[in-house]
Formats: C-alpha cells, structure tokens, sequence
C-alpha cells in the first residue's frame, strides 16, 4: 500500500533533518528532492511536493510522525474522525467516456452510522478499486443502503443523446432523476454531487424537474464517502452493462476509446453491420467518424 499527498515543500528541509535524525538513509533520484529509506519504511519527496510513503512501517510513521509533524491532519490513521455523518444522498457517474457501453448514474443514501459503515466496508472513490472489488463492494451496499440506479444502454443513450443535443444536459436529467427518485424514497433534501459540469447545468435539470432539493456541486466530490459508494454502484452498473453487451455480441468489448476499442468496433461492422454500433456504442463520440 502507498500514501500519496502533497504538502508545501517548504517543508522539505525540516522533514529531511527529522528523518536523518530517526535513522534513515537519503538519496536523490531524479525529478525529487529526497528519497528516504529505512527498514520497514520508505518515503518520497518529488519536485512537484508530491509526497509518498511506503512500506510495512507506514502506519506507525504516519500516525506518530508524518500526521502530527508535517501534514498536521489525522486523516489516514483517523478517517472516521473526518466524516461527513450529515445524512445525505451522493451521486455520480460512469461510462461517459467510454465508447461501448452504458452510461449510469447512481444516487445512494446514508446518514450517521451508516457512513461509517461504509469506511468500515472500505467505500472509496471507485478508480482506486479494482473491478472484482467493485462488483463486491456494489452488492454489499446495494443490499444495506437506499439507492437509484439509471443505466442507459446505447441504443436508449443515443435516442436521448439526438434528444438533448449536448451530453451534458443528457446528464443532469439523469442525475436529477435519479435524485428525484431516491428523495421521495428516503425524505432526504439534501445530496452532493461530483461535480461534472457548470453548476448551472445541474440546477436548470432540478427545476425543470420540479425537485426541490438542497445539492451541493463538488470537484473530486468522491472524497465524499457516499458520494464514492455512489461511484462504486455507478461503476458496476457500467461493468455488468459491458458483460452482458458483450454476451450479446459474442466478443468482449473494451473499455475506454482506445486503438483496441477501434479495432472491436471494426470487426462488429464486419460482423453485423454499422447499425450495430447504435446498439453497443455512443454514436456521437469522434470514434465513430475515425472508424
């Protein structure tokens, strides 16, 4: 496991004394101001004030070191003293990006004890967890919390992506509806949001939808633990999306917009024809147009 942070390198002088004088041997690899090594421990600093920490010792150094001296947070030994316990409902999204696939949206509440039952599970932002984890980890919070899932398959994506004309306004429905959703579900009035867009974006889909909610809009908002299970539920909405076009299609389509994604694409026309690609692909990525 690594610990990555950044800190003001400022600093740099002070944490290169304290860690000579607690025994460890420093060198300088290119692109950092110091690497520092000792049994159990190892720990990075780089020109750009990215700092990392490595190594069976990691906790014990962080927690009576690093924490208290430079960083001045708790937050990696401590977590749950840093939870956001308000009950609130979190959102976000997965498959924007790639060419096949679905788009999903995913909304999921949880309040007090439920938040640290998700630390407690290990919820966190989805791109730090590996498919097989994301899958457990969405059945575990899909059978303990309220939650709204919306997955739109291409065929439908397209439809309402001629619709819309924009992908983003074709998100904040989604989003917005699957708010509305979980609000009425569970009384909640009060959501954050990974932010994607202008906020406008967001507030126009709301009142449109006549949902009356308080939401606050957030870059990185998957720091928010509920905001990252909703990442989690969105993510294996995307995955089980992927398996089952992929069925369908008789071949395992890739992820993202790739060479490789080019190449699939090209074998399905040969296949089945370019009308399949309104049925497993978002037609109005550029993708499209170079295949």
């Amino acid at each position: 496991m690594t610990f990555t942070t950044k800190i003001d390198i400022k600093l740099a002088p002070k944490l290169e004394v304290d860690l000579k004088n607690q025994g460890f041997e420093l060198s300088k690899p290119p692109y950092t101001i110091f690497s520092a090594k000792k049994k159990g421990v190892s720990c990075t600093l780089y020109e750009s004030g990215t700092l990392t920490v490595q190594g069976k010792g990691m906790k014990e150094f962080m927690e009576f070191y690093l924490e208290p001296e430079i960083l001045q947070e708790f937050k990696y030994t401590h977590p749950e003293a840093h939870l956001n316990l308000e009950g609130h409902i979190g959102m976000d999204e997965a498959g924007k990006g790639d060419y096949f696939g679905p788009l999903c949206v995913a909304a999921i509440y949880a309040g007090g004890d439920g938040i640290k039952e998700m630390l407690a599970i290990g919820v966190k932002d989805s791109k730090k967890i590996s498919d097989e984890g994301i899958l457990k980890l969405a059945k575990t919070l899909r059978a303990n919390f309220p939650y709204t899932v919306i997955r739109l398959f291409p065929h439908k994506y397209n439809e309402l992506h001629n619709r819309f004309k924009n992908l983003n306004r074709l998100l904040g429905w989604a989003h917005a509806a699957a708010l509305g959703d979980l609000s009425v579900k569970t009384g909640c009035k009060k959501a954050l949001l990974d932010q994607f867009a202008e906020k406008h974006v967001m507030i126009a889909a709301l009142v449109q939808k006549k949902i009356e909610v308080e939401l606050e809009q957030k870059v990185r908002g998957e720091e928010d633990l509920v905001v990252a299970a909703a990442s989690i539920l969105a993510r294996a909405a995307f995955l089980d999306g992927m398996e089952s076009l992929s069925d369908e299609v008789g071949m395992e389509l890739p992820k993202g917009a790739s060479a490789l994604v080019k190449e699939a694409a090209k074998k399905l026309i040969a296949k089945f024809g370019r009308e399949i690609l309104d049925k497993v692909a978002k037609v109005h990525f550029k993708t499209t147009g170079e295949i």
